[in-house]
């Protein structure tokens, strides 16, 4: 499921923020703009994040994109510590339900890691914040906790094998996610890793030595010119999922069932 590296705050408003909604206003319209609720404050605070970072979401910051004065924020939401559960749920909500009709485990899990990966992608603010300690345990954690899980049900695995395949998967898709963005952050400041290899080439190959190093040289060119860059995220993301749903198969026929 999603985890939460985020400070405790308060358990039971959250809770009551996770479950309870927020689609009602309490503050009341004024000037004919839509009175404040949680969910325009939730709103408000991904579109900052997705945008700036987690650190420029402040109740301050959120009071001026809402048009309201910060004091109103802390009648729905206690502070960010809460805010930013509820944040995660909601964008964990997102994600699509799943499709388990006429498909095997493997293209369940496939499934689901893509678009774990594609999510965490498009809101990079949440790597800094999901921990595999501290599940998000809001409606949205839980319906990607269940996704997952249906995708390993009845092959056979005793339940703690299933929550540790998808704690393997989660774990997986959350590191290859997070090089992806880097790589994109470095891509966007102008440095691109073939611009990178480009400049850095000429100077290295004075000082290499390939017979010194002759795997690395041999391997080494055989990566960079398939991926024109001495890494590529989407390669790694690929390659490295392949793998780890071989293992699962492997555990899956070890439990004797040989899967679906």
């Amino acid at each position: 499921m999603g985890r939460s590296a985020t400070p405790e705050g308060d358990p039971a408003h959250t809770m009551e923020l996770l479950w309870g909604g927020g689609t009602a206003p309490i503050s009341r319209p004024r000037n004919g703009k839509p009175g404040l609720t949680l969910d325009r404050i939730v709103e408000a605070a991904v579109s900052v994040a997705d945008a700036e970072g987690l650190d420029a979401v402040s109740m301050r910051r959120l009071a001026a994109e809402l048009g309201v004065g910060a004091m109103s924020l802390y009648t729905h939401v206690p502070g960010k510590t809460e805010l930013v559960e509820v944040m995660l749920d909601r964008t964990l909500s997102t994600l699509e339900p799943g499709d388990d009709t006429d498909t095997g485990w493997r293209d369940r899990l496939t499934a689901a890691a893509h678009d774990y990966f594609q999510l965490l992608c498009a809101h990079p603010w949440m790597l800094g914040v999901v921990a595999l300690s501290r599940p998000v345990l809001g409606p949205g954690g839980m319906a990607k906790y269940e996704r997952e899980l249906r995708a390993v049900e009845g092959l056979g695995l005793p339940d703690l094998d299933m929550d540790s395949v998808v704690t393997l998967l989660d774990s997986f898709v959350a590191g290859a996610a997070r090089a992806a963005v880097d790589a994109a952050a470095l891509a966007a400041r102008g440095e691109a890793d073939s611009e990178w290899w480009q400049s850095v080439a000429p100077h290295f190959e004075k000082v290499f030595d390939p017979e010194r190093f002759p795997l690395a040289a041999r391997v080494g060119a055989t990566a960079g010119e398939h991926h024109n860059a001495a890494f590529s995220p989407a390669h790694a993301f690929e390659f490295g999922l392949a793998r780890l749903l071989d293992g699962v198969g492997a555990l899956i026929v070890g439990s004797g069932t040989g899967g679906d």
